[in-house]
C-alpha cells in the first residue's frame, strides 16, 4: 500500500528545527497524513544524533496520541560532513552521525533511514571545494560497508536518495552502487523531482525496482532548470499518473513523503495543506 507521508521539513519551522515534533505530528494529522518523516539535526536538536532510546520511545508515544505513523528518518547533517567528505576526521564523524542515526531510527521503529553518502560538490555551498568522483564513490562505499553491521542491528535500511550532488546521475549508477553491497539494508530513496533534469522518474522507478525504500514526492518545472523550479505537486512536469503506475509495477508498498520545501512566506501551512489535496488525487 502506497502511504501518504509527511517530511518534518514541509511544516513551518521544520526547516530551521524549531518546531516541536509533538506539534509536528498534531499538524501533520490536521492536514490529513496518516504517517510522518522526521528530521535528525544535530546534538540538541528536537531530534539530535545525542536523542536517547527512552527519548525515541516518548516521541513514538507522541506519535501514537496524535494518531500518525513514523515510517522513516531524514537528515541534514549530510551537507556538513559525509562518508565521502574530503578528510579521513569529517568521514570518521560522518560514519558515527550515520550510525547515531540508524540506532535513533530503530528506536523509532522506522524501517528506512534517508541516506546521502557523498557529494561531488553542493550547489548551495559554493565554497566547499568540488571532489572527484571516483574518490567520492571509493570512500561513500567504504563507508556505507562499515555501517552494515549497525544497520543489519537495528533493522534500518539506509535508503540512498539521488540529491543533486553530482554523484549517482542515473539510476544504472544508483543500482551499481547499492548492489555492490549484497544488503538488504542498502537501498534506494527516489526523489521524483530531483531527478527531473536529467531523466523520468518513472524509468528510475521501473529500472531500480526492489532496491526503493523509500519515496519523496515534490514536483519541478525543467524550464526553470534551478532550484526555482520547485513548485508544488501538480503544478510541474513529473508525469504522476506514470510515476504512480510504476511504484505498483515494482510492488512499492510503503510511504510516499512530500517534502515541500521551503515554506510559502505567508501562511505557510497552506503549502502542507495543498500538498495533502494533491496526494489523494495524486494516490487515487
Amino acid at each position: 500500500m502506497l502511504t501518504k507521508a509527511l517530511n518534518y521539513w514541509s511544516c513551518p519551522g521544520g526547516l530551521e528545527g524549531t518546531l516541536s515534533v509533538p506539534e509536528f505530528f498534531r499538524l501533520a494529522k490536521s492536514c490529513g497524513f496518516s504517517a510522518v518523516e522526521v528530521a535528525v539535526g544535530a546534538p540538541g536538536s528536537a531530534i539530535g544524533t545525542d536523542s536517547t532510546e527512552s527519548q525515541c520511545h516518548q516521541i513514538l508515544d507522541e506519535a501514537r496520541s496524535a494518531g500518525v505513523d513514523v515510517l522513516s528518518v531524514a537528515s541534514g547533517l549530510y551537507w556538513g560532513r559525509n562518508l565521502g567528505s574530503a578528510t579521513e576526521n569529517e568521514r570518521k564523524g560522518a560514519l558515527e552521525d550515520l550510525c547515531a542515526m540508524l540506532r535513533i531510527t530503530g528506536w523509532l521503529k522506522a524501517k528506512t533511514l534517508l541516506t546521502i553518502p557523498g557529494a561531488v560538490d553542493v550547489f548551495f555551498m559554493p565554497e566547499r571545494p568540488s571532489q572527484p568522483y571516483s574518490f567520492v564513490w571509493e570512500h561513500a562505499a567504504e563507508g556505507i560497508r562499515a555501517a552494515l553491521p549497525t544497520a543489519a542491528e537495528c533493522g534500518v535500511r539506509m535508503g540512498i536518495e539521488n540529491v543533486w550532488n553530482k554523484f549517482l546521475l542515473s539510476s544504472h549508477e544508483t543500482a551499481q552502487f547499492i548492489d555492490q553491497f549484497e544488503s538488504p539494508w542498502v537501498g534506494a530513496y527516489v526523489d521524483v523531482a530531483n531527478l527531473l533534469p536529467f531523466g523520468h522518474a518513472e524509468d528510475w522507478i521501473r529500472h531500480l525496482g526492489h532496491r526503493i525504500v523509500g519515496v519523496h514526492f515534490k514536483d519541478f518545472r525543467r524550464a526553470v532548470g534551478n532550484a526555482e523550479g520547485f513548485v508544488d505537486l501538480l503544478e510541474g512536469d513529473v508525469n504522476w499518473p506514470e510515476v504512480v503506475s510504476a511504484l505498483r509495477d515494482v510492488e512499492y508498498d510503503g510511504p510516499c513523503v512530500a517534502e515541500m520545501i521551503p515554506c510559502y512566506k505567508h501562511f505557510p501551512l497552506v503549502r502542507v495543506q495543498n500538498a495533502s489535496n494533491a496526494m489523494d488525487a495524486i494516490l487515487g
